[in-house]
């Protein structure tokens, strides 16, 4: 194996681990190995920067808009009111009854919105119904995800591979043909949850509360001046014996006073940490004297003219807050909401809430004004995950067009008559022009981040292939399963894919995989076909971990999950899909 060979693996390597690490966003760490693989003259100016001309790539970007041209619509809305029933059913019968729909229309549309649409729904259908929302939020993004494998425009991923196929072979995949075995997949994947996954699932009720009314939140508040609760003691200023709230303790002039004695005075400017439910955080905001350490101000003017609304939030990965304690991201100026409280998948949190560094699928409890759902309901920023009581009616023209767009772009490009980057070009162009999307909303729909991860990818895929590591790496698994033949190397791609999409962005995955896939195409002399499908449909099926896939991450903390909880249920599932893909591949494109 050549130096450059080796430079590129360990490159790779140490991106691979990065990501894993989460050590700074998944954006900076692809683009940043696609540098320096340019940088020390691996690869050329024209191939670093081929995926950020790249037909797969563009697609994607422009699905971005025709996906919040749908969402923005409301006929999701509608949809999600009608789906659910009246849980007569049963808990099984439920489950199959939102699952069903979901992976259809997640066929179609990015399933982000449609996960971000669904939560709250299903938060306040399992509570009127008496269910537990943690047996339904995880086979909601899972039933994303076997959608996102019927079609080529169900997931970015898709998308990806069509694209590198394209660049090396010239041909394409067609809209349906992922179809043939992602629905199988995605049957088989519903039967398992169906009889026995929702059984592994946890059901966080206790005493007929569901976790996502008992999980607790971190929440730091202090006393104004000339406050009424000043100088009396804790128990005397009705703080000691909340129903639902804990006083951990006491910050005064940056000294921490813990633990709390019912006989402590209050004094001018105390900070009070407290952990608790979100109901007891309601509360709170009924004690006078008491206000947000930040965003004070929006609090007494929203108090004063009555527009004071709590609203949950879930952190997306696209957050600019990542990273950053709140006090940092000068969160309240920014987002004209004021931070109450923090809650982390279960994690118990100390400290101050200003020091508290955000991280993807925080769920941040916030006091906002009536106007903050309006302008970032569909925001990139955050999954609005708390019900709200006045949503936008469904504006019918804007929906009718914006579904027509929808199915025309499906059906000029599954009839051939265009392919799918000019269908979506002209579907955008309709929405535009009909004013259904404004230009203004269409490029804040675009997710840079994920762009450049898609882009980048193409030139590490480039440099492993061009620099012989792809061969190398190939050599290494055909030797390992060559007494099963193309069948067993085929059982390796689509294992090593799986295992790399749950610690990675599955982008990522499928561009790191591919040039090793089809460089052991190359050696077996065998079409290199089945060997993009199965990239394709493993990358996705991302069931194991919450960070694998952004719709795991979006439930996680709405359901109350923990880590282990996805590896349950989802490892059997990975397992499943395995298995489907090794049976059902070979009997549409031989070897």
């Amino acid at each position: 194996m050549s130096i450059s060979a080796l430079f590129t693996i360990a490159v790779v390597l140490l991106m691979l681990i990065a990501l894993v690490l989460e050590l700074i966003e998944a954006d900076v760490i692809v683009f940043g190995a696609l540098a320096v693989l340019f940088i020390s003259g691996i690869i050329t100016p024209k191939e670093a920067l081929a995926g950020f001309s790249n037909q797969g790539m563009l697609t994607v970007a422009i699905l971005f808009i025709v996906a919040y041209a749908a969402q923005s619509a409301g006929f999701m809305q509608f949809f999600a009111d009608r789906v659910m029933g009246n849980g007569k059913g049963g808990e099984a019968r439920s489950l199959l009854r939102m699952m069903v729909p979901v992976a259809g229309l997640s066929a179609f549309l990015n399933n982000t919105p449609i996960v971000a649409m669904f939560t709250p729904y299903l938060r306040d259908w399992c509570r009127r119904n008496y269910f537990a929302p943690s047996k339904f939020l995880i086979p909601l993004s899972y039933a994303t995800i076997f959608g996102g494998v019927f079609t080529l425009i169900g997931t970015s991923t898709n998308l990806v591979v069509s694209g590198l196929y394209s660049q090396k072979y010239g041909g394409h995949l067609g809209m349906f043909e992922l179809g043939l075995v992602g629905i199988p997949c995605g049957i088989a994947g519903m039967l398992y949850l169906y009889f026995a996954g929702r059984h592994l699932l946890p059901d966080n009720r206790v005493e007929g509360v569901s976790a996502d009314e008992g999980r607790e939140y971190l929440l730091e508040v202090e006393i104004a001046d000339a406050a009424s609760l000043i100088g009396k003691t804790v128990e005397a200023a009705g703080l000691r014996n909340l129903e639902q709230l804990y006083m951990v303790e006491i910050v005064r002039n940056n000294k921490r006073i813990a633990p709390v004695k019912p006989q402590e005075y209050l004094q001018t400017g105390d900070r009070l940490i407290f952990t608790g439910k979100v109901e007891g955080v309601a509360q709170l905001q009924k004690i006078g004297g008491l206000r947000p350490v930040h965003g004070h101000n929006l609090h007494q003017e929203l108090l004063q003219n009555g527009e004071a609304r709590l609203v949950e939030v879930v952190v997306s990965p696209s957050c600019p807050m990542l990273g950053k304690t709140i006090k940092e991201g000068n969160f309240r100026a920014r987002y004209d909401a004021a931070v109450l409280a923090v809650h982390r998948h279960g994690e118990r949190l100390r400290g101050k809430l200003g020091e508290l560094v955000l991280r993807p699928g925080d769920t941040l409890l916030l006091l906002t004004g009536d106007d903050f759902i309006k302008r970032w309901n569909f925001s990139r920023e955050f999954y609005l995950v708390s019900k709200i009581s006045n949503l936008p009616r469904v504006n019918r023209k804007k929906s009718i067009i914006t579904f027509c767009a929808l199915v025309a772009m499906v059906a000029l490009s599954a009839a051939g008559l265009m392919d799918i980057l000019e269908a979506a070009v002209l579907a955008t162009l309709v929405l535009l022009f009909t004013r259904c999307i404004t230009t203004v909303e269409a490029r804040r729909s675009i997710e840079l981040n994920v762009l450049i991860v898609i882009a980048s990818s193409f030139g590490i895929s480039k440099a492993l292939e061009k620099t012989g590591a792809a061969a190398w790496l190939a050599d290494q698994i055909i030797g390992s399963v060559e007494q099963w033949g193309a069948v067993g190397v085929l059982a390796a791609i689509c294992l090593i894919t799986t295992i790399l999409t749950e610690v990675i962005t599955n982008n990522a995955a499928a561009a790191v995989i591919f040039p090793i896939a089809m460089a052991s195409a190359h050696q077996l002399q065998v079409d290199p076909k089945p060997f993009v499908i199965a990239i394709a449909i493993s990358a996705s099926a991302s069931f194991a971990t919450p960070i694998g896939y952004q719709t795991n991450m979006m439930v996680y903390g709405p359901g109350g999950y923990r880590a282990k909880d996805f590896l349950k249920v989802g490892v059997p599932l990975n397992i499943i899909y395995m298995v489907v893909s090794i049976l059902v591949i070979p009997l549409f494109w031989k070897f």
